[in-house]
C-alpha cells in the first residue's frame, strides 16, 4: 500500500466531514441531543458526519472494515480497518466550546498505518503515516525535548463513567499540580494527543477511552518522535482504555505519576 497516498485521500475525507460539522455548528440546537448514557451525548451531526466519512473512505480501500463510534455501520472483524470518531469532543460542540475534531485511523492487525485528526475551529489538520513522519497543515512536527516534570505542561481528560478509580485519579492530579508546570483538560483526547505531537503539551494521560478516541492521535505522536503506551508501559493503548503519551525524555518520570489502574 502507498500509505502517503492513502493518507492524503483520508485527509480529504476528514476535511469534507469537518466542513459539514462547521456548517451545522452555526444552526445547532441543544434539542437535537440524544443521551447514549449518563454524560455520553450524541447528535445528528455525529451520525451524519460518520456516514460522510464511511462513504468517503470505502472507495479508497474497498476491502477494509470499519470500527466507528456511532455504529452507523456495524463491522469490525477484518485485519485491515478504519477506526473513526466523527466528532471527538461532542460535549464541547453541543455547548459551543470551540475544541472538537474529526479523527480517522487505519489499522492492519495491531499496527497503526495512518492517523488523521482535523481540528475544525482552528482549521488544523494533523496527520501521519507509518515511517513517514508527522505533520500539521503540511509542516513537519515533533514532540518537545522537555526532560524535567517540573517544566512540563501536562494534559488529561475526565471520564464520564468508571468513577470507582476517581480517588486515585485525583491523587495523580494533585501530584501533577504540585510537580509540573500545570494540567490542562480541553475535552478531546484526539486533540490532546496531537498537541503532544506538535509540542504544545509535554505529556498526556487518560483512562476509560475507546479505540476511536486515540487511534489517530496515537500514531501522530509516535511519528512525531514520542512515546505512547498503556499505564504499565505496554502496547495495549488502542483497545485497553488507558493511554500515556509523552516525549521520550519525560516518559519514565511521567509514567511514575500515573499510578492508578483502570477499574
Amino acid at each position: 500500500m502507498n500509505l502517503e497516498a492513502i493518507c492524503k485521500k483520508a485527509i480529504e475525507v476528514a476535511l469534507t466531514a469537518g466542513k459539514f460539522i462547521a456548517a451545522e455548528k452555526k444552526k445547532f440546537k441543544r434539542s437535537n441531543i440524544v443521551e447514549k448514557g449518563d454524560r455520553n451525548l450524541v447528535s445528528y451531526v455525529d451520525l451524519e458526519a460518520e456516514k460522510i466519512i464511511v462513504n468517503g473512505l470505502r472507495p479508497i480501500l474497498p476491502d477494509a472494515d470499519f470500527i466507528t463510534e456511532e455504529k452507523t455501520i456495524v463491522t469490525g472483524s477484518e485485519s485491515l480497518r478504519w477506526i473513526i470518531d466523527p466528532l471527538d469532543g461532542t460535549t464541547n460542540f453541543i455547548h459551543g466550546v470551540p475544541v472538537f475534531c474529526v479523527s480517522i485511523a487505519l489499522q492492519q492487525n495491531n499496527d497503526l498505518l495512518i492517523g488523521v485528526v482535523y481540528e475544525i475551529n482552528l482549521d488544523e489538520c494533523f496527520y501521519a503515516w507509518r515511517n513517514g513522519g508527522a505533520f500539521l497543515n503540511g509542516n513537519k512536527i515533533a514532540v518537545t525535548e522537555t526532560n524535567l516534570l517540573r517544566n512540563a505542561l501536562t494534559a488529561t481528560g475526565f471520564p464520564y463513567e468508571g468513577f470507582a478509580e476517581m480517588d486515585r485519579y485525583f491523587l495523580t492530579l494533585k501530584s501533577l499540580f504540585s510537580n509540573s508546570r500545570g494540567v490542562r483538560r480541553i475535552g478531546s483526547a484526539a486533540i490532546d494527543l496531537c498537541y503532544v505531537a506538535c509540542g504544545r503539551f509535554d505529556a498526556f494521560f487518560e483512562y476509560n477511552l475507546n479505540a476511536w478516541d486515540v487511534a489517530g492521535g496515537a500514531l501522530i505522536v509516535r511519528e512525531a518522535g514520542g512515546m505512547v503506551t498503556d499505564f504499565s508501559g505496554g502496547s495495549n493503548y488502542i483497545f485497553g482504555k488507558e493511554i500515556i503519551a509523552t516525549n521520550q525524555k519525560l516518559y519514565e518520570a511521567f509514567k511514575k505519576e500515573v499510578t492508578f489502574p483502570p477499574s
